[in-house]
């Protein structure tokens, strides 16, 4: 399911999730215990109902507890029942739903603290596939990054439950923010990072990149790469080197990669 990025419902506060009031459709589904143990550590008040497997009883425990305190149900379920409610049968033995999150539009500035603390801030322009999403925020939660922001590319994926599954918790460690217009966007944040764009050939080993500033690395869609108004707009542009025996790499492996050589 890979619903529209952003919710028409308003941002909820810590502490105020409503718990009704939601069309099923329009809730997350969490699965794998890692995406639903990093719901409750971040986000515990929006998790409104879990189901889970026999044999991931003993390691969702402490999460019924909180459920149990929070006066929300859970429930034991059968494989096939998981199937069922989570829509996937890569369902992981655990499913959490919850209140989906709400993309907030960053503009020229000021612009949040969270996104100036972490070595590199990826910016998504056009990626459709949800997996790529998911994979990109993955590395990033684990190298170190506390945002990504996703351009209003009619292409770009949105916070899906597949994006859930596969980012294993990282997308909750991230805030994650639309930016509209990356062309003007970038020149924006340029005052404050130094901005690269990722492309497949003719950029700058990622070792040769200044330092001194946090980063922001663009990065396109598979197929056609940045849109030529994004690219522009980066101050650098950043090529893995290969061997050359395959064009280029996925994404989501091109962007692991990146974002390792840019937070060292």
């Amino acid at each position: 399911m890979n619903r529209p990025a952003a919710n028409p419902r308003p941002p909820v506060e810590p502490g105020q999730v409503p718990v009704r009031g939601w069309r099923d459709s329009d809730l997350d589904r969490l699965c794998g215990p890692a995406a639903a143990a990093a719901a409750f550590a971040v986000r515990p008040d929006a998790v409104l109902r879990m189901f889970y497997v026999e044999g991931r009883r003993r390691e969702v425990g402490p999460l019924c507890a909180q459920m149990a305190r929070n006066r929300r149900p859970y429930r034991e379920v059968t494989a096939e029942e998981l199937v069922r409610i989570a829509g996937t049968e890569h369902h992981g033995g655990v499913v959490a739903i919850a209140v989906p999150r709400t993309i907030a539009e960053i503009g020229i500035g000021p612009f949040p603290a969270a996104l100036l603390t972490a070595p590199v801030l990826p910016l998504l322009d056009g990626i459709g596939n949800p997996h790529n999403l998911g994979a990109i925020a993955r590395s990033a939660a684990f190298f170190g990054c506390t945002g990504m922001l996703l351009s209003g590319d009619p292409r770009q994926a949105g916070l899906s439950d597949a994006a859930y599954r596969i980012a294993e918790g990282g997308l909750e460690h991230l805030e994650v923010l639309r930016l509209p217009d990356p062309a003007v966007g970038l020149r924006a944040l340029a005052p404050k990072f130094t901005t690269v764009a990722a492309v497949a050939a003719g950029g700058m080993p990622p070792e040769a990149l200044p330092r001194g500033k946090p980063f922001v690395l663009a990065l396109g869609n598979e197929e056609v790469g940045l849109p030529g108004l994004t690219a522009a707009a980066c101050t650098h542009r950043v090529t893995l080197p290969g061997s050359g025996k395959v064009e280029s790499l996925n994404v989501g492996v091109a962007a692991a990669v990146l974002l390792h050589a840019m937070s060292a």
